[in-house]
């Protein structure tokens, strides 16, 4: 395996699991744990900034005239990238969303709790 089809296969094994963090976070959240779910997105930003520093390798090489070519590949691991940073903000946005909602039920619950 050449070095561009490495640095791309690194980039959508990192982002993918990051992906999964996030979306498994937002999945804990709505389950009430959110310990677990800001957990899920520490650790999802943390394989994220290893294929984002995979992809500032390849943006290096390209400034360097070391980039040759593009490849269907590389189109798709940067299409992983930047899904993953979409649900890393939406996952962020979710659980405060999550977290919000939650308070607003005990509130209610004290206000009118159940018989």
């Amino acid at each position: 395996m050449e070095g561009l089809e490495l640095i791309c296969f690194e980039i959508i094994s990192n982002v993918g699991m990051a992906r999964s963090c996030f979306i498994n976070s937002i999945q804990e959240a709505q389950n009430g744990d959110f310990t677990k779910a800001e957990q899920l997105i520490e650790d999802g930003c943390e394989l994220f900034i290893k294929g984002h520093h995979s992809h500032a390798k390849l943006i290096q090489e390209e400034a360097n005239g070391m980039l040759e070519r593009i490849s269907l590949l590389l189109i798709h691991a940067e299409d992983q990238l930047m899904s993953a940073e979409s649900f890393k903000i939406l996952a962020n946005e979710l659980v405060k969303i999550c977290k919000t909602n939650q308070d607003l039920k005990k509130q209610i619950e004290l206000i009118n709790p159940k018989k």
